[in-house]
């Protein structure tokens, strides 16, 4: 399978270096070289591109906000000169980040995580319908059975999840933003960028954690209020 990969970069010098190491790189296939994301756009709304090397730092709109504004993106790679903006593109479930200047053996580790997500991603099984109380998830070698009803948590590995059941862990290849695209909202809610939460498997909520099972998990600033509402109706009113 080729990967066919754009670049988007406003250093010439940094397009360059990109473009001979994607030469020397046998599954990749060069698409496009776009100095900005609105060179970039026509091509991503074609599908012509499987993967994407993004810079971070570029005029008007910088990658993390281009790569925000797609619907659906391409897989990512972030290619920087600014390593602090690692922790925030992890949160863009990106497939790597790469800091400049970038050597070939680094570059290569990278696409090929891409190449292995890409591949797993065609192949991957998960079935779920909302009329019933249970999906399948490819897992492994095999496809298993899911009771919603037997989740506990959902927790995000960067390009991996781990559904913790009451007596085992699930661990799938597969990003929590996807996982959670796929979930009833009215059993599930993400609660934090590395975790999604049965919503009738909380025992309690305090302060900025949520309590299940004996686990402690965090709860963002901005889906506390709504977690809360999400509960509300279950609460004990008093006379």
């Amino acid at each position: 399978m080729n990967i066919k990969c754009i670049v988007v970069d406003d250093e010439p010098l940094a397009q360059k270096g990109l473009e001979e190491y994607i030469k020397e790189v046998p599954f990749l296939e060069l698409t496009a070289i776009c100095d900005n994301a609105a060179q970039a756009f026509p091509i991503l709304n074609n599908k012509q591109a499987d993967l994407m090397l993004l810079d971070i730092a570029m005029p008007v709109l910088s990658g993390i906000d281009f790569l925000k504004s797609l619907s659906e993106p391409p897989a990512v790679i972030f290619t920087t000169a600014y390593p602090q903006y690692a922790l925030q593109g992890y949160e863009l479930d990106v497939i790597d980040y790469l800091v400049k200047p970038i050597s070939f053996v680094r570059f290569v580790k990278a696409v090929t995580k891409a190449r292995d997500f890409l591949n797993e991603k065609g192949n991957r099984t998960t079935i779920i319908d909302s009329e019933k109380d249970f999906f399948f998830l490819k897992v492994n070698y095999q496809i298993e059975k899911i009771r919603y009803s037997d989740i506990l948590f959902i927790e995000a590995l960067q390009n991996y999840i781990a559904i913790h059941l009451a007596d085992r862990k699930i661990v799938s290849y597969m990003t929590i933003s996807n996982m959670e695209k796929q979930l009833p909202v009215s059993l599930f809610m993400r609660i934090h960028k590395s975790y999604i939460v049965a919503l009738n498997k909380i025992d309690a909520i305090s302060k900025n954690k949520v309590f299940i099972h004996n686990q402690h998990l965090p709860v963002s600033r901005t889906t506390k209020e709504k977690l809360i509402h999400a509960v509300a109706n279950k609460l004990v009113k008093r006379v």
